[in-house]
């Protein structure tokens, strides 16, 4: 403890190499989660080595989804992974960018706080990356603080991120801060043998940086073999205890319980000099993975969307059907349907054997009008749907369209002269032109009506939901939209605006303007996904009923004939 009495954290970075995607995020999390689970108070932040300031304003393409914090903050998805494996909320702390480091600098540069000194990347970038580094750590709320660094070691990009660890490595002391890398041992299938050189070079490259890794996490298709993890250990300057095999996984919430019997907590423990004399429990972990790995059923859901080639692009959403599945013991596996290829006239054929219908988030005209085939197929047919912030919009254009007959109805995002803009700009963003971190952002204030289906998934009136979009429900045609059957069945206290639709002559109809998938975690699965889920998974019972029923009268008439 602290003088103060607060916690003195300790340091964990994780540092990666030979290739990206190799899973810092998920061996990070996987970390925490073992330590958390120890009774141990644990928190994660990601810093990234681009330039952009946050991820708000990069296509899904190029970085896949941009993940919201509570507080608004536009980070990278791997947070995503740190609340869903955590169940804690992360924030603008979280996640910082060269481009945010370099930009505060500059800004203290023009206010003079350098007095006149020419402003370098060492030691000014780097002091305000340690800073950066150190911020959680001194809250006094955590025992551990894992910092993963983005991209690879090697890259120019990462160089000041990398000097910032080798300074609070020899600054902090030898118990109060290691570093872990994470590194590839490929197979060969010609020779038919694992290869440990692409892992020596990273090591070696990590070295030049001025950094000993303390551990090294191998991620690999085959066990690694005794004789094998002592080879790396010695010419990696590592002790063999502290090599951890990584195998490959079929579920990334497999990875706990790997790293669990890799012992790689108690490692950690050992080399931060943490007495803690608590069992790992990761018993409802366990059990989780055991629904998700014996479905008792299984459904198909619809994702209707326009990045649809790219699946990180709906990460949160991907997870959040995998917990609500383990929830109701089946499996949902996802149809991907590009929404620019979906029209009136194919819409049966690519929808009518799903048991329930997404349609996704998304920004743009491309893909809206099969964005709206979509809904009006499943409203007319009966099938469970689900829309999220776009997905709720195109909703609302469609019913304009098809129920109240306004054949020009459409959002002033895509058609600024309709005169039945039931979709509109929010008033405060009329005026703004910076594209950056302007949004509505964040968690915000929705009460929900009584005796609608919103409120019975939920079980009470008052919640709190993360947002991200620029415009609305457009309270003009309100009265319309509920003398026509549409119940807006959730309202934000303070500003009027409609969240959540819904249709109750429907069998699963609800629309909400903000995103869900963004507060679901293993352990708290959102109850919209878990009520989804559970609606399509009736409608494919109810389906595979009706289909059983007309067997008997097909084997009649075989047999006639």
């Amino acid at each position: 403890m602290a003088a103060n009495g607060q916690k003195t954290a300790k340091y964990i970075f994780v540092t990666g190499g030979v290739t990206s995607s190799l899973g810092k995020g998920i061996i990070g999390s996987s970390l925490a989660k073992l330590l958390q689970s120890r009774g141990l108070s644990v928190t994660i932040q990601k810093f990234d080595p681009y330039i952009n300031v946050d991820p708000g304003t990069l296509n899904p393409y190029e970085h896949g989804e941009c993940y919201v914090t509570d507080d608004g903050a536009e980070t990278d998805l791997d947070l995503g992974h740190y609340e869903r494996y955590l169940n804690v909320r992360t924030s603008q702390a979280n996640n910082v960018t060269t481009g945010r480091i370099y930009y505060d600098v500059i800004m203290r540069e023009r206010r003079g706080d350098f007095l006149g000194k020419t402003v370098q990347v060492v030691p000014h970038i780097t002091d305000e990356i340690k800073n950066r580094m150190l911020l959680l750590g001194e809250t006094g709320e955590y025992d551990v603080v894992i910092t993963e660094i983005g991209g690879c070691v090697g890259d120019i990009e990462s160089l000041p991120f990398l000097e910032a660890v080798r300074q609070l490595k020899f600054e902090l002391g030898v118990n109060d801060a290691l570093v872990i890398h994470l590194t590839l041992i490929p197979y060969l299938s010609s020779a038919g043998e694992l290869k440990t050189k692409p892992t020596q070079h990273s090591v070696r490259m990590l070295q030049e940086s001025g950094i000993q890794p303390d551990i090294l996490v191998c991620r690999t298709e085959h066990p690694l073999p005794a004789e094998m993890r002592k080879k790396i250990a010695l010419f990696c300057n590592v002790q063999p205890a502290s090599v951890i095999e990584a195998m490959d996984a079929s579920t990334i919430y497999d990875v706990p319980l790997l790293m669990k019997k890799e012992r790689l907590d108690q490692r950690v423990l050992y080399m931060l000099d943490i007495y803690d004399d608590k069992d790992v429990d990761l018993d409802a972990w366990q059990v989780f993975v055991d629904r998700l790995k014996n479905p008792k059923s299984t459904i198909r859901i619809g994702l209707v969307g326009k990045y649809v080639e790219l699946h990180d692009a709906y990460k949160s959403i991907t997870e959040s059907f995998i917990h609500a599945g383990a929830v109701n013991e089946c499996k949902v596996e996802i149809e991907w349907i590009h929404s620019e290829h979906l029209t009136p006239d194919n819409a049966a054929e690519k929808m009518a054997a799903l048991d329930g219908v997404l349609v996704a988030p998304g920004f743009g005209e491309r893909g809206i009008e099969g964005k709206i085939a979509a809904v009006q197929y499943v409203r007319e047919n009966n099938i469970p749907f689900f829309g999220i912030c776009l997905g709720m919009q195109m909703a609302v254009i469609e019913y304009a369209r098809n129920v109240l007959g306004w054949a020009d109805a459409h959002s002033t995002e895509m058609d600024s002269e309709t005169d039945h803009a039931v979709i509109g700009m929010m008033e405060e963003q009329k005026s703004i032109t910076n594209k950056g971190g302007t949004m509505r952002l964040g968690a915000y204030a929705c009460k929900l009506q009584p005796l609608t289906l919103a409120h019975k998934i939920y079980g009470k009136s008052n919640i709190s939901e993360r947002h991200r979009h620029r415009y609305e429900f457009n309270n003009q045609f309100r009265k319309d939209f509920e003398k026509a059957g549409m119940v807006l069945s959730g309202i934000n206290p303070e500003n009027d605006l409609v969240e959540v639709i819904e249709l109750p002559k429907h069998p699963y109809f609800i629309g909400v303007q903000y995103h869900p998938e963004l507060k679901s975690t293993v352990m708290a699965p959102h109850p919209l996904f878990v009520h989804f889920v559970k609606a399509a998974l009736n409608n494919a019972n109810q389906k595979r009923e009706v289909a059983q029923l007309l067997v008997p009268e097909t084997n009649e008439l075989v047999a006639e004939q």
